[in-house]
């Protein structure tokens, strides 16, 4: 077994549907936290003897089973419209890309160009085994891409003697980082605040040309186009796919040689950028608020606080 797991053996008097949402509470989890020892919360641990010493609320075995019944059923329902939303955002993201793709297979002065000849240099990888202090260098890895700027003042830190091995992919603004480990495709562009900072080895600096237009250039990554490319170059890998750089220079992308025309086509996928980003950002608020519905009724339940039978009697009375 894992050193990362905690295995739990419950006797009779706990029923484990019970024990199962009780440890996903809101009470619980915050009794995790402050007993959690470590530097950073990336680097929390949560030892046996600090778990082991803390209180629960444990009513009779058969409320217990009462709870556990009720928690199951509602939060089932839960989980079907956060599933049913996130299918939603992921076509609303589908359809981003898809606009994208067309409005590059459109452009007059379009013509394919392989991605070296948009670089100043080939992209390169980042830190290989990085090493955490609490100042130095800002430090970015795959799922920060997901919200670079609103992650910035958060991100681990490397020391400056690490950062300085790997000078080729100390970032400047406009760069675009990649990822190209295991999720492949991720994509940012690398805001003024976080100048300076450096990448994991699972993400790529990719610095263009003065000429090429960074938000173009990172919405032809979300494509169908990119896809078949990742998907060829590494469809051999034995192990998590992995793009290796030179793959990476040698893509093709239909690429508009006329700069006005590029700046217009790069204003028009912005625009229907922004507007998939409010449609996302909307999406991402009733999943937040799912959650959130979610913990405070595991939280109210297991704590008693929720009287689970009239709880029942009142959804059946309202279902009639």
């Amino acid at each position: 077994m894992s050193p990362d797991y905690l295995v739990c053996t419950i006797d009779r008097s706990v029923h484990p549907g019970f024990l199962h949402h009780l440890l996903r509470s809101a009470l619980l989890i915050s009794e995790f936290g402050r007993r959690s020892k470590g530097i950073r919360p990336a680097q929390w641990r949560l030892y046996w003897e600090d778990f082991a010493e803390i209180s629960i609320p444990l009513p009779s075995l058969d409320e217990q089973r009462r709870i556990a019944d009720f928690l199951d059923g509602e939060t089932s329902l839960i989980d079907k419209l956060v599933d049913l939303r996130s299918r939603q955002r992921d076509a609303i993201r589908t359809r981003q890309a898809v606009y994208a793709e067309k409005a590059l297979g459109q452009c007059s002065s379009g013509e394919w160009t392989k991605v070296k000849y948009l670089v100043r240099a080939r992209p390169r990888y980042g830190v290989l085994v990085p090493v955490f202090e609490d100042d130095g260098v800002p430090f970015i890895r795959v799922n920060d891409l997901l919200d670079l700027s609103g992650r910035a003042s958060g991100l681990l830190r490397i020391p400056v003697s690490l950062s300085s091995q790997y000078a080729r992919t100390i970032t400047m603004p406009g760069d675009i980082l990649l990822s190209v480990v295991g999720t492949l495709g991720r994509a940012a562009i690398v805001p003024d605040e976080l100048a300076g900072a450096n990448v994991a080895r699972a993400v790529c600096s990719i610095r263009l040309k003065p000429n090429v237009d960074a938000s173009l250039f990172t919405a032809w990554i979300a494509t169908g186009e990119f896809d078949r490319q990742a998907v060829l170059a590494t469809g051999s890998d034995s192990a998590q796919p992995t793009l290796g750089m030179e793959d990476l220079s040698n893509f093709s992308v239909r690429w508009p040689t006329d700069p006005n025309e590029q700046e217009r086509v790069a204003g028009q996928v912005e625009e229907g950028r922004q507007g998939h980003t409010e449609l996302v950002r909307r999406t991402d608020r009733q999943l937040a608020l799912l959650a959130e519905r979610r913990q405070a009724l595991i939280t109210a339940a297991v704590t008693g606080r929720l009287d689970v039978t009239t709880a029942e009697r009142s959804a059946h009375g309202h279902a009639l």
